[in-house]
């Protein structure tokens, strides 16, 4: 049996990111979890995993069932039409965009943007006042 040719391409890089010591990751790898607890970076899944266990009496493997599992619900109920409700963090709702006209970036011609749907967030008043 052969891997596809897309999967293959993508596994050498995500192996070589995976299978590196520590001390080859320089401080690349020390920066980006500085830059994540100044706020500067970006809170990857396996990060918030790592924060639940570490907060929990969950081990790894339960935090990330639960954590995948809470994403799910998330979706699931935005994908139906319900407004999803984080306290202390804020609302995720649907909003309805209109068809409107644009400008294609490359060519400067006009377009007609379709009619679609949005995530919209509303942040919490409470979360709002602590920053």
């Amino acid at each position: 049996m052969t891997k596809s040719t897309k999967s293959a391409a993508k596994q050498p890089a995500r192996n070589a990111a995976r299978s590196g010591s520590a001390d080859r990751r320089g401080s690349a790898a020390s920066s980006r979890g500085e830059d994540n607890a100044r706020g500067d970076g970006k809170i990857a899944k396996t990060q918030i995993i790592d924060m639940v266990a570490e907060r929990t009496s969950l081990n790894k493997k339960q935090a990330g069932d639960a954590v995948a599992t809470m994403l799910d619900c998330v979706v699931s109920a935005l994908r139906s039409g319900q407004s999803v409700g984080l306290p202390g963090l804020g609302t995720l709702s649907i909003a309805q965009t209109a068809e409107r006209s644009g400008v294609r970036p490359g060519t400067s011609e006009r377009i007609t943007i379709p009619a679609g749907k949005k995530v919209r967030f509303k942040v919490a008043t409470t979360l709002k006042g602590s920053l």
